[in-house]
């Protein structure tokens, strides 16, 4: 065990979850209205429990298991079976390990919850989130990450997907999944209303920065350059897609929003997420410039030309930034054209049949969509009988 590495990833795994509680928690729960903003909070907290569990139970051995094959890890670390304070992963302890790549399970299905908002049904969150994340996050961890067989020595030769934080596992099949949940769940009522509170949304956006370091910065696994240069180049993304998004809103609007440009922060974090072990500062900012206005034109896509309401843009933010990072690893040379965009094409697939299946699975158990009088009253008094303001906006 190295001591150094550990004391590092001990921070980094609180600084993940400080991602999902509280940053996405204020950060969609600014973006909607007065009248469901405490829905997107129970969403995003009932979440971080049950994932925790969840992957207690079962996720962390489908995904880093030694009993299984190519394709999942089998069920021998269930329940952490073996594994005690003196279990070594590389130089860490492995229950920090588990505990680290718990925070990745919590925040990847919350992501989702930003695509859905102000219409769900809350039974139907739970029990969609479980599945998903034990059938479809869990087994593509193991591709990856895991030994699997989109990992180097695996389908695509000596040198498999390189994806550094999780452009693929995080964010390709959180957008993907967001995508599919919404055009069946079909578009809010009235979908008109802008956020609520632009200043929690900066909050969140700026509490989903500072935590970014610890999702990039912990997955070098260890407290050393590697590490360091993955913080700079998250940082430096992040900056630059700010400004570029800042920007392009006003030459096309006349303005530039708060929400516009923390929302370009998303969207450079989510783009380096994948190459933040592989590029260099200069290719960084090249990395978070694009995305900046990449991810503001497939929101705008989205939204008017294909009208699908994603109502927070999850996957024109998270979906499509970790797609573009994920590509501008081959386009700098640091991995194989095959390999990165042959595992998007993969997962991709797998994503979307898996997503469509526990669709049909849960609706048939829980209703998907809340009635009209709930929506129209909002979730935060119908579904939990509480109101955050005494108004209703």
């Amino acid at each position: 065990m190295n001591g150094a590495d550990t004391a590092w990833i001990i921070v980094a795994t609180a600084l993940v979850l400080f991602m999902t509680l509280p940053g996405l928690a204020l950060f969609y729960g600014g973006l909607v209205r007065a009248r469901n903003v405490l829905s997107v909070f129970m969403h995003c907290y009932a979440i971080a429990c049950l994932m925790s569990i969840l992957w207690f139970a079962f996720g962390y051995s489908i995904a880093f298991g030694s009993s299984g094959n190519a394709f999942w890890g089998g069920l021998d670390k269930m329940f952490l079976s073996g594994i005690d304070a003196d279990t070594l992963a590389g130089t860490l302890p492995e229950i920090l390990f588990f505990a680290f790549q718990m925070t990745f399970a919590i925040i990847t299905p919350a992501l989702i919850v930003g695509a859905y908002v102000e219409r769900i049904g809350f039974g139907f969150v739970l029990l969609f989130s479980s599945l998903w994340m034990l059938l479809c996050y869990a087994p593509v961890v193991h591709w990856v990450w895991g030994g699997g067989f989109l990992a180097d020595g695996g389908i695509f030769g000596d040198t498999g997907v390189k994806d550094f934080a999780g452009g693929i596992v995080v964010h390709q099949t959180a957008g993907l999944a967001a995508l599919i949940l919404v055009v069946f769940l079909g578009p809010r009522r009235d979908p008109s209303k802008p956020p609520h509170n632009p200043g929690m949304v900066m909050i969140g956006a700026a509490m989903l920065w500072v935590g970014w370091f610890g999702f990039n910065g912990g997955s070098q696994l260890a407290a050393d350059g590697g590490a360091a240069m993955a913080i700079t180049v998250t940082h430096l993304s992040a900056a630059a897609a700010s400004l570029t998004w800042a920007l392009w809103e006003r030459v096309k609007f006349g303005k530039s929003s708060l929400v516009g440009l923390v929302t370009g922060t998303i969207a450079g974090l989510a783009s380096i997420t994948p190459a933040s072990g592989f590029v260099s500062p200069v290719e960084a900012l090249m990395i978070g410039g694009i995305a900046g206005i990449l991810c503001q034109e497939a929101v705008a896509l989205i939204r008017s030309k294909i009208k699908i309401d994603d109502t927070l843009d999850v996957f024109a933010v998270h979906g499509v930034g970790g797609i573009f990072g994920t590509i501008m690893i081959a386009a700098f040379g640091a991995g194989s054209w095959v390999a990165q965009l042959g595992s998007l094409a993969i997962v991709g697939a797998f994503t979307a049949v898996v997503t469509v299946t526990l669709i049909f699975i849960c609706k048939a158990i829980t209703p998907m969509r809340v009635d009209q009088e709930t929506e129209v009253m909002g979730l935060d008094i119908t579904v939990h009988g509480e109101r955050a303001y005494e108004f209703n906006s």
